[in-house]
Order: structure tokens, then C-alpha cells, then sequence
């Protein structure tokens, strides 16, 4: 018998006023196995309850969609704790990833408890470490003191350390992301169609200094992503030759341009074909440290796997094996 710690998102669509959840922790409960519901109202509560309890869990459980799995690899990452999805949320990227059933209770129960009895999946996952949201940095964009900043930060706390599974996203696709959340209507996909718009309507590149495994490039760019699977917000394939355990990141550039040329290239996002743009640049990196470049417009808020991170400058780390993961054997 094994002990599981079950986190569920209360708000998401699915969640567990509709029985995503309470369906979740009844499968559970039958399977014989100790079941702890360690939910809470907010995120920052919901982390904290999982890392108080992860030394005595033999699995961490999340019900809900990208954001719940996102907080779930942060409870977990660096540790041996596998984490097991429910995928039910609006947005699954990482379940579709690792072939999980989506919205089917049922099934993705069935092939979490059948993975306890198997070997976890041993994934990699970025680390990075971020201005905290809302921070602004003194300079305003000065390259060498925000680098500083970064260094004291880590020196007064190794242990703040951010996870990311999927997609890190510092370009347009984070501006989009950052203006849909504050909508208020319209709900779901709407959001982001109608971020989308309004972005696109004033955008000018950014400017970016990228440490790339040590070498130093900069530049202005309209698009910057850090990615260790294929795809994130909802089924953006922004880097569809990426793999969760081969060692790498795929740093995605999209050089800058006007636009006109922003909107034809931004379909082409969901197929995966702006890769072979010659405005795109795909890299494969192991650390990558992103500033903002002084004199330039400043990129806009970070944002991993769809959540908030905080402003640049950012350190961003590939932890090879950082992650395991209770899939379905294949």
C-alpha cells in the first residue's frame, strides 16, 4: 500500500465542484491505498501543504490542468516523489505530452495506479530563478547591475529555485499571456484570442541580452522561449522537435519584425511550421541567463507552463533527471 498526496485545483473547469476531483480522491480511496487530500484554497497554500508532507508521501497527485501540474512539479522536482496527473483542466499540454487521458476521471486513475507498480518515467525540467512578479528592476534594464541582482539573489537564497516541465516563454507569447489574464471576459480560449488582438495591435521587438552556455549574444527579438517538450498554452507546438529527457533545452528565437509579419507567423505557432521560418532560430542550450537590454524595449513579464513567473533577468538551468513521472507503460 502506498501513501498519496492528492492536490486539486477548486477553480479550474473541471475541477472539483464538477466531480473531477471528488471522483478522483473516491478511485483513490477504493484502490486500498492512503489517500491525503492536502488541497487548499490558493496555490501558495496548495505548495506549501505539498512540501510539508512530501517526506512522507510515496506519490504526489494533481487533478487539474497545466497550472495544477506546474505547482505539482514544484512540490516534487529534485526529489525521488513521483508525481501522477489527472489531466482536467482547460489546458493539458503536459499530459498530451506523456499520452495521458484527458477528461476521463476514470482512465487516468486506472493507469496512475497501475504506474505505482512500475518504474516512474525520469524526465529532465528547467530550473531557473526569477524576479519575483510584480519586481521591478532599479536600472530599468541595465544589463550588468540586473545580472548582479541575480547573482546576490542567489547567494542570499540557493534553495529559490522555480521548475518549469514544459514551455518558459519571455516574448510575445508571454506579453499575450500577461494582457488575457486580465480580462475578465470573454472565458476560456476567448481570453486569449481577444490578448492576442490587442498585443499584436502595439507590438514593437523587445530587447534581449542571452547568455548562451557562456557565449553572449544581443539582440532584438519579438518571440523567446525556453523549452523542454513540444508544446505549451493550450497546443502551441512552440518547439516541436524538443524531448523531456535528452539532456537539452530548445531555445526558440523569433528575430524581430514587424507586424505584419508577427500575424502570419503567429498561426503557424499551433502546427509547428514557424520553425522553418528563416526569421526563427532554434538552439539547443544547457543554461541560458535572459536580460533585458538597456536602450531597447523591455520584454515583458515570464511566464512557465502558463504561470506567472516575474520579470527578467532570469537564469534558466536544464536538471537532467529531474523529474519522475507516473505514465502509463508503454
Amino acid at each position: 500500500m502506498s501513501r498519496l498526496g492528492v492536490l486539486i485545483n477548486p477553480t479550474a473547469g473541471h475541477g472539483r465542484a464538477d466531480g473531477g476531483g471528488r471522483d478522483t480522491l473516491a478511485l483513490l480511496g477504493r484502490s486500498g491505498h492512503e489517500v491525503i487530500d492536502l488541497s487548499a484554497p490558493t496555490a501558495a497554500e496548495a505548495l506549501a501543504r505539498g512540501r510539508d508532507a512530501l517526506w512522507e508521501l510515496d506519490a504526489l497527485v494533481v487533478v487539474g490542468g497545466d497550472g495544477m501540474v506546474h505547482l505539482g512539479v514544484n512540490v516534487v522536482a529534485g526529489t525521488t516523489v513521483p508525481l501522477g496527473i489527472v489531466p482536467f483542466g482547460s489546458g493539458n499540454d503536459l499530459a498530451r505530452t506523456l499520452g495521458l487521458a484527458e477528461h476521463d476521471v476514470h482512465r487516468a486513475v486506472a493507469d496512475l495506479l497501475g504506474a505505482l507498480d512500475a518504474e516512474p518515467r525520469v524526465v529532465d525540467a528547467i530550473a531557473t530563478r526569477v524576479h519575483v512578479p510584480g519586481a521591478e528592476d532599479t536600472d530599468a534594464g541595465g544589463s550588468a547591475a540586473g545580472s548582479a541582482a541575480l547573482e546576490r539573489d542567489e547567494l542570499a537564497d540557493p534553495t529559490a529555485v522555480e521548475w518549469t516541465a514544459c514551455v518558459l516563454s519571455a516574448g510575445i507569447d508571454a506579453a499575450v499571456n500577461h494582457r488575457a489574464n486580465a480580462y475578465r471576459w470573454p472565458r476560456g480560449s476567448g481570453r486569449y484570442v481577444r490578448g492576442t488582438v490587442a498585443e499584436l495591435g502595439v507590438f514593437q521587438p523587445y530587447g534581449y541580452r542571452l547568455t548562451i552556455d557562456g557565449v553572449v549574444r544581443e539582440q532584438e527579438a519579438s518571440l523567446v522561449a525556453l523549452a523542454n517538450a513540444p508544446s505549451f498554452g493550450g497546443g502551441m507546438r512552440i518547439a516541436p522537435d524538443a524531448a523531456m529527457d535528452d539532456g537539452w533545452m530548445d531555445l526558440v528565437i523569433g528575430h524581430a519584425m514587424g507586424r505584419v509579419q508577427l500575424m502570419r507567423l503567429f498561426p503557424r505557432l499551433y502546427r509547428g511550421t514557424h520553425v522553418r521560418s528563416d526569421r526563427v532560430e532554434v538552439l539547443r542550450a544547457r543554461e541560458v541567463v535572459l536580460e533585458p537590454l538597456l536602450g531597447r524595449r523591455r520584454p515583458p513579464p515570464v511566464y512557465a507552463d502558463g504561470e506567472l513567473l516575474g520579470r527578467l533577468p532570469l537564469r534558466a538551468r536544464l536538471r537532467p533527471g529531474a523529474l519522475r513521472l507516473l505514465t502509463p507503460q508503454t
